[in-house]
This record gives C-alpha cells, structure tokens and sequence, in this order.
C-alpha cells in the first residue's frame, strides 16, 4: 500500500520540479531576508536526514505529519539543502537557496506600481535584481521605463525592447495619412521605406515630409551604448518614390464667338412756310434809229414784270427708320487674339497742288480684336478682352466722305454660350428754325409776307453684343452650317 501512495505523489511533482532518474528531485528556491517561506514538498518522507551548506544562509524549520519546510532567511547568499530518506538512504530532493535583500521585493512592487500603465512589461527579482523585461509599442514609454528604473541603481535593470509591431503600426498610419494608394510605406529593421508612383516631385518631397514626423525616437540599446555593437549610419526614412511621366498636355480649347452689331436710326422733320412776297423786275429800254425807209427818231419803251405775286404755303412732315446688322462669327483658339475685319474703300476726288485731279480712298466698315481665355480646366466662364471700331459713311461734301466712327474698348466674363452687351452709344440731334428765308427768297420784294418753322430731331442707337461659346473641336457646329447652305460633304 506504501509503494502505491509514492507513485501517486510522484507524478504531480513532475509538473513543478525536475527528477533525474535516480528519483532524486532538484528545486531552485528564492527567498529573501526577513521572510519566511512554506515550501510543499509531496515525496517528503517520514523520517529523512537535512545536510548541505545552508545553514550559513537560512534556517529549516520540519512540521510533523506534513509534507512542508519552512525556511527562516537569515543572512544574503546561496546555499543547498540535501534531503535523504532514512530508511533507504536515497537522496529524495535537491535543493538550491538563494537568498537575496529585503529591498527588492519592495523595489519590485515600487516598479510595477509605476509602469502599471504600460503594457507587455514584465517585473521579476532575478540574480539579486529587480529585472524590467517584456516588449514595448512607444517610444515614450521607454523613456518612462528608463527614468523609473535609473531611481533605483544597482537594484534594478531593464531588459524592455520596442516591439516590431510598433514598426508596422506606425508604417500603417504614415500610409494612411499621405492618403495616396499609389503611395505605400513598409519598416524593415527599425527603417521606414517609402516605395509606389507619385504624381509630381511637390507629392513625393509632401510624403517624406509625413513619414518624418511619425519617426519614433531613437532607443539605444545597452549594448551600442558600450559600442560592443556598432549600428550602420542610414536614413530613418527612405524614400524610394518614382516621379509619374507627365501626360501629354490636353490640346487648347477652342472658343467661338458670335458678335452681333446692331445700330437704330430715327429721324423726324416738320415744317410749314407761307410766303408772298411779290418784285418788279425792270425790262424798259431806249433806242436811236435813222435812215431807211423808216423815219429816224427816239423811241423808248417801258416795261416791267411781277414775279411771286401768288402766296405760297408750303408744309411737309417726314419719317425715317432704319436698322443696320451686322453679324460676324470668329474661332479663336484659348488664349491667342483673334481679328476680323470687314472693310470698304470709298473713292472720292481731289485736286493736288499743281491743279492735278486725283483719287484718295476712305476706308469704312468694322475692325474686331477679340482675346478669349477660358478661367479654369472645369469652367465654363469666358474672359474676353475686345477691341471693337465702326465707321460708317454719311454723305459726301466738296471736301471729301462725311463719315461716323465709334470705339469699343473693354474686357469683361461671360459664362459660355450667354450673351452680353459690350458697349452701346445713344446720341440725339434736335433744333428749330424760325422764319429762316430760303436761299431762293426774293431780294427786292414790293412788301414782304413771310412765316416760316422747321423741326428735325434725329436719334441713334449702337449696340454690341457677344456670344462665346467653348468648343471641343472647329468642326464641331460645321453640319449645321453645311446644311443650311446645302453645301455637299
């Protein structure tokens, strides 16, 4: 029944201890000064002999009927405790003391009570130390590590590393926040690589620019610090970003433009003139004659005529109406001056200074300079800069052409395909004569009965209007004007 009660404890102790195949179970046991320790040993026998070195470090206390020791700490240091069965004389547990100071166990909960915030950080007494290890995702956390453990000197030691996840975590946010999924980043041994296609040098300095700022600080380790190891001097950032090949520049819009040059002319006249004013026109003459058949002698005659003895009245009133259009259309390509003119020499004759009769010309008609610019890729605004001059032909006196001419100068937007007025010119001509004798009138009347009112009043209007409208091509809108003159394709 005994044989049976030993391999029943003999397998659990397996789990916490090791045994060599002499049965013999080795344990290492920290215990620190000052404090008691139960260890619970399950092969303990009945009855067994203590030997070993230490007594010089601690005392052993035997509980009767229980498989447990108890260890009283009495001085810093290591030492060993050989339990040997009685009966059989086998050596049943090996066991290694060391004894360490009282502080440290204090300094260990100091330790885990300031980096409890900290996570994958592990505090644990080892080698008469109080050892920080474990793996770590920020840099200020190492600081915070390091600044803890230097308040303690000797008694505390940290082993903490940044994790490589950390690595990839900050590489993931880098390419989240340059936002361009042509743009990736990627950390290799503790680099940050910058690698994809972007659109312009300005985007590809902005993503170096990004991925510097989420640099982690530098943490040296112990090792480069002693320079028992030496780390290669590179870039923390690398950038291996390659400039996209510019595209081929859009070809330059077209831009048509309809301009309409519309002129009103009115005129009105009213008169009336009553006009009596009869003369004498004096025919009375003298003449001699002698000889012949006829008797010589004075004779005289006298004779005299009335002219305008009726009274006249003379009234008339007159309308005019006129409407002048010129239309013109105009391509222009973005940005360039376009120019149309529509021009008519009229001659007329003039005399040199030797007496020689010649010929000048007037020119008359329309000049248009017109410089469209399109305000942006996408829109649909139209900035036009217009020169607009007209010259019109009224009569022609002794002098020469009597002509009108009006100016245009002006820059103003206009979405496309809406029309504005440019420029407009209103002028207006009235006046009244009265009793003014005509050229005709008679110098000498007998009396002199006349009345006379003339009223003129003459209005005119010039107008200008644009059209622009953005075009993808000249050809485009050539159908419709194919169509309209029947023109074949």
């Amino acid at each position: 029944m005994r044989f049976l009660l030993l391999i029943f404890f003999i397998i659990p102790s397996l789990s916490v201890a090791q045994a060599n195949r002499s049965g013999t179970e080795t344990r290492d046991i920290d215990l620190y000064v000052g404090l008691p320790h139960d260890e619970t040993l399950p092969r303990l026998p009945g009855s067994f002999d203590l030997s070993g070195t230490y007594r010089s470090v601690t005392r052993i206390e035997t509980r009767r009927g229980q498989s447990q020791l108890r260890f009283v700490p009495t001085k810093e240091g290591i030492g060993t405790v050989i339990i040997k069965d009685k009966n059989t004389g086998q050596i049943v547990y090996q066991l290694t003391v060391r004894v360490g100071k009282t502080d440290l166990q204090r300094v260990a909960r100091e330790i885990r009570s300031l980096l409890s915030t900290i996570e994958g950080v592990t505090v644990r007494v080892l080698n008469n130390r109080v050892v920080v290890d474990g793996q770590i995702l920020l840099p200020s956390d190492m600081k915070r590590i390091h600044s803890v453990v230097k308040q303690y000197g000797p008694l505390a030691t940290t082993l903490v590393t940044l994790s490589p996840i950390a690595q990839n975590k900050i590489a993931e946010i880098i390419e989240r926040d340059i936002n361009n999924p042509e743009i990736y980043v990627r950390a290799v041994n503790g680099k940050f690589i910058l690698d994809g296609m972007a659109n312009s040098p300005e985007e590809r300095d902005r993503a170096e620019i990004i991925a510097k700022m989420y640099v982690p600080d530098v943490v040296v380790e112990e090792a480069v610090a002693d320079k028992r190891v030496l780390e290669r001097r590179t870039d923390v950032v690398i950038n291996l970003i390659k400039i996209k090949q510019a595209a081929a520049p859009e070809p330059e819009k077209i831009i048509q433009m309809v301009i309409h040059f519309v002129e009103l002319q009115k005129d009105y006249t009213r008169g009336f003139r009553f006009q009596w004013t009869p003369d004498i026109g004096d025919g009375s003459t003298l003449q001699f004659s002698t000889g012949g058949r006829s008797p010589g002698g004075l004779v005289g005659t006298l004779t005299g005529t009335i002219s305008n003895l009726l009274p006249k009245l003379n009234w008339a009133k007159q309308h005019g109406f006129a409407r002048v259009l010129q239309s013109s259309s105009l391509i222009v390509q973005d940005g360039r001056q376009g120019t149309l003119n529509s021009l008519t020499r009229v001659p007329y004759q003039v005399i040199s200074a030797t007496g020689q009769p010649g010929t000048n010309f007037e020119e008359v008609g329309l000049r248009t300079n017109i410089t469209p610019q399109v305000m942006g890729a996408r829109s649909d605004s139209v900035r036009l800069d217009m020169n607009f001059s007209v010259k019109n032909l009224l009569s022609y006196t002794d002098q020469g052409p009597l002509t009108s001419s009006r100016e245009i100068n002006t820059m103003i937007h206009v979405r496309s395909g809406q029309s504005a007025a440019v420029g407009g010119l209103i002028s207006s001509d009235t006046g009244t004569n009265y009793n003014k004798l005509p050229s005709n009138a008679s110098q000498n009347p007998i009396f002199s009965l006349y009345a006379s009112r003339d009223f003129r009043n003459n209005q005119s209007q010039f107008v200008v209007f644009v059209t622009p409208s953005i075009r993808a091509s000249a050809s485009q809108g050539s159908d419709r004007i194919k169509q309209k003159f029947r023109l074949p394709d």
